[in-house]
């Protein structure tokens, strides 16, 4: 395995130099775009890195099925599918074009920013700050880092910036779907997406819902099966924005990718799997990131399809 990792990183460094690093979000920019790393966390514990594993990058979108994971148990799954949908988009993850358009006017699914910001919305605590410490706090137990941390700069480059987010969600509260202070709520969207990890940090997650929300190491279930399994299809759908298709087809894995270079892999029953690399194709994508994949699950014979 280890030599395999070795080789896939190798081999597909070249890719880097056709994507871009995320510009949106100013902070962004600072990414190294030669980045390249993966680590694999199998279901029996063992750990296998390769590459600029250790390099920091925020979550962004990878903290996506998280989040709905939390509200779903906040909340239960009719209370939050009243005000998000279960459809793949097929537009961009950033796109508001029908929000207006659909009737009724919710996201149509949690793995877009529409559709996340109201999900964030509905994750319960009596201020915003003990609402974000268990946002946080369910972070550093499923990866196993206690020391997980915001990137504060990332976080106010998000703020600054986030006037698309901040469009949206306005909307959203005009017409019923966001209830409460809008901009407590895109405070804690923006701190979400900011989470700073590595790759072994998604990769523990990625085997905690490979695992069927039980730790691998304490065998505590700290997340119902059910709602795992929710997280998982929406991965699958939803998961790799409007490349989602092609995903499941050339790999077939749930997973997650975030414009800090991101994808977390929950390969069912088996391992979980983090990569980075912060040269993005355009869709939003890893582009390295997503070649590593493909080689890596046609020779494991990973996909679930």
């Amino acid at each position: 395995m280890q030599l395999l990792l070795n080789e896939l990183v190798e081999k597909n460094r070249q890719w880097v130099h056709f994507g871009k690093v995320a510009t949106y979000i100013p902070e962004l920019k600072n990414a190294n775009p030669n980045a390249l790393g993966i680590v694999i966390v199998d279901i029996e514990g063992n750990v296998y890195r390769a590459g600029d594993y250790r390099e920091k990058f925020t979550m962004q979108s990878v903290s996506k099925p998280i989040t709905l994971m939390l509200a779903l148990m906040d909340r239960g799954a009719e209370f939050v599918f009243e005000r998000v949908g279960m459809e793949p988009s097929g537009d961009a993850f950033n796109s508001m074009r029908k929000l207006e358009t659909i009737n009724p006017s919710k996201p149509l699914n949690p793995m877009i920013n529409a559709g996340a910001i109201a999900v964030t919305s509905l994750i319960l605590g009596n201020s915003y700050e003990e609402k974000f410490q268990r946002i946080l706090d369910l972070f550093r137990k499923i990866s196993g880092n206690p020391n997980l941390q915001i990137n504060e700069s990332v976080y106010l480059s998000e703020k600054r910036t986030g006037d698309r987010n901040r469009s949206m969600a306005y909307f959203l509260r005009d017409v019923g779907i966001l209830e409460g202070d809008v901009e407590s709520i895109l405070d804690l969207y923006f701190k979400q997406c900011s989470i700073e990890v590595d790759c072994e940090d998604i990769a523990r997650i990625g085997v905690f819902l490979a695992n069927q929300g039980i730790m691998p190491d304490t065998k505590e279930q700290v997340v119902p099966k059910e709602i795992t399994q929710i997280a998982k299809t929406f991965m699958v759908t939803c998961g790799m924005y409007d490349e989602s298709g092609e995903f499941a087809i050339n790999v077939g894995v749930p997973a997650k990718s975030g414009v800090g270079g991101g994808i977390m892999c929950a390969v069912p029953n088996r391992m979980g799997i983090g990569v980075m690399g912060p040269a993005l194709d355009p869709k939003g994508n890893s582009i390295g990131g997503l070649k590593m994949l493909q080689v890596l699950s046609k020779e494991l014979s990973l996909s679930i399809f």
